[in-house]
């Protein structure tokens, strides 16, 4: 992993789940370990002050898009991203004509940050550079680590000497905390002012930044919502 270039913050990551996996951790959380939510309000409850509170962020706040999937389930090799699903309109363009439209809308910088994967950076990056009115002040992406694959028997690596870059694969959506870090992505948002972040699947499009909720985020100081 050292060789490959991979960041001591996300090797020192794996070797710690690796280490619970051989000790036999599944992952899992039981039934009676599950804590209910109970102060969450509802959505309709809001209220105008959350949208006026949630306008006054939204120049502060990013839509970061979990880009790291192959759309190989759904007949194609590239990124999940780029399959055709309305209009000739793949989920990026979509994306993209979204937040043109709320940066005309409300004035807010609000710019797109994907996690790409080691599959998915090229093509993706491609695609966006067919619009050139898509200008922002941070990078539009950072990269998601890569692991090693494990076979589930032995636990041990797995070798593909025909293609080796079949050894390695993406370690999921988990990997955006490190990855923000270790890339340099967390400090350059910070730089720039931007405090918030509207996180969700690139092929996810009902998953849309709200202000009423973004202000309640914001007046509350929660640091995490779902």
């Amino acid at each position: 992993m050292r060789a490959a270039g991979l960041s001591p913050a996300f090797i020192d990551t794996f070797h710690f789940y690796y280490d619970r996996l051989v000790e036999g951790a599944t992952g899992y959380i039981a039934r009676d370990e599950a804590q209910p939510v109970d102060a969450l309000p509802d959505y309709d409850e809001l209220g105008e002050a959350m949208r006026r509170a949630g306008e006054d962020a939204l120049d502060r706040a990013i839509v970061l898009k979990l880009n790291g999937g192959l759309g190989t389930s759904m007949g194609m090799q590239g990124p999940k991203s780029l399959l055709t699903v309305k209009d000739d309109l793949s989920f990026l363009d979509i994306i993209v004509r979204q937040l043109l439209h709320l940066r005309r809308a409300t004035g807010a910088r609000l710019p797109l940050v994907l996690m790409n994967s080691f599959t998915t950076r090229e093509d993706t990056l491609a695609a966006l550079a067919e619009y050139p009115e898509f200008t922002q002040d941070v990078p539009l992406d950072f990269l998601q680590h890569m692991e090693p694959k494990i076979w589930t028997e032995s636990l041990a690596p797995a070798t593909w000497p025909d293609d080796p870059e079949k050894e390695w694969c993406p370690p999921g959506h988990g990997d955006i905390y490190t990855a923000l870090v270790a890339s340099g992505m967390l400090d350059d948002l910070l730089a720039h002012g931007y405090e918030y972040a509207f996180v969700s699947n690139a092929d996810n499009l009902g998953a849309v930044l709200d202000v009423a909720i973004l202000g309640f985020v914001a007046g509350q100081r929660i640091p995490f919502l779902m």
